[in-house]
């Protein structure tokens, strides 16, 4: 449900297009569709400006077939997508899904096209520190451009080669909000928010040998940047980086 399609129902029912039997059943599904594994709030892009995103992880490309399939109805122009999908439940999940694409990178589903990117003051940059951080680099990036916003990605750039990260200077000086990620010691966005007046959404990731503890030893030092205006995110959470950015970053709210 998004507010185009509220629109079209209430404006169907004075009209007289629609009886009071249709417009009830279909108002009764605003909040959620209940499915047999699944409460799917359709309400949520209303609320919030975005709608729901499925979590692949833990369910059956049937499962995130048909949640995708509840979540496309009505959505408008608005795309829809699930996170953390293997690429062997891709396919089985596309054929599934009507005008659904698999992005191999972020380990992506998508559902529709990528809106114009006008919903945002300015741009997001996305900086990762190895090419093994562009994965979890790609979820914030796509999640953030599904928002309607411009991305800027500048990726291997960490702290064991800076002058990488100095040749971009512009480009990082130039964008509204950074969104840093790095595994190891996870020292890149203390560095990155040092260098430029501009906050940072820091997001550790698990990429690391042992002593990094699955991305533990990156999370613990991101939360102790000695540097302002640093905020963290969870391990591997790219798409909580790119909803926080986009929301920073918005220049009107969602129910305009």
């Amino acid at each position: 449900m998004d507010p185009q399609r509220l629109r079209a129902l209430i404006e169907a029912a004075v009209a007289g297009r629609a009886t009071v039997e249709e417009t009830t059943r279909a108002l009764s599904e605003l909040p959620f569709r209940e499915l047999e594994f699944a409460h799917v709030d359709t309400h949520r892009h209303l609320r919030t400006g975005f709608p729901e995103v499925v979590l692949g992880t833990g369910k059956t490309p049937a499962q995130i077939a048909a949640i995708l399939n509840v979540l496309r109805e009505g959505r408008g122009d608005v795309p829809v997508f699930a996170t953390r999908v293997s690429a062997e439940a891709a396919p089985a999940i596309t054929e599934a899904v009507p005008g659904a694409r698999y992005l191999p990178v972020p380990r992506v589903v998508v559902v529709g096209e990528t809106p114009a990117p006008d919903l945002g003051r300015g741009v997001i940059g996305v900086v990762s520190a190895g090419t093994s951080d562009v994965p979890v680099a790609e979820e914030a990036a796509l999640t953030a451009e599904l928002a309607g916003n411009r991305v800027a990605r500048i990726y291997d750039v960490g702290v064991a080669g800076l002058h990488r990260l100095v040749a971009h200077r512009e480009t990082i000086a130039a964008a509204e909000i950074l969104i840093v990620v790095a595994g190891m010691e996870g020292a890149l966005p203390s560095v990155v928010a040092g260098l430029y007046a501009r906050p940072v959404i820091a997001v550790p990731t698990s990429v690391g040998y042992g002593a990094s503890f699955g991305g533990v030893a990156a999370l613990l030092g991101m939360l102790n940047s000695c540097a302002a205006g640093v905020a963290v995110v969870n391990i591997d959470n790219g798409f909580g980086a790119g909803r926080m950015a986009s929301m920073l970053n918005r220049n009107r709210t969602p129910a305009t």
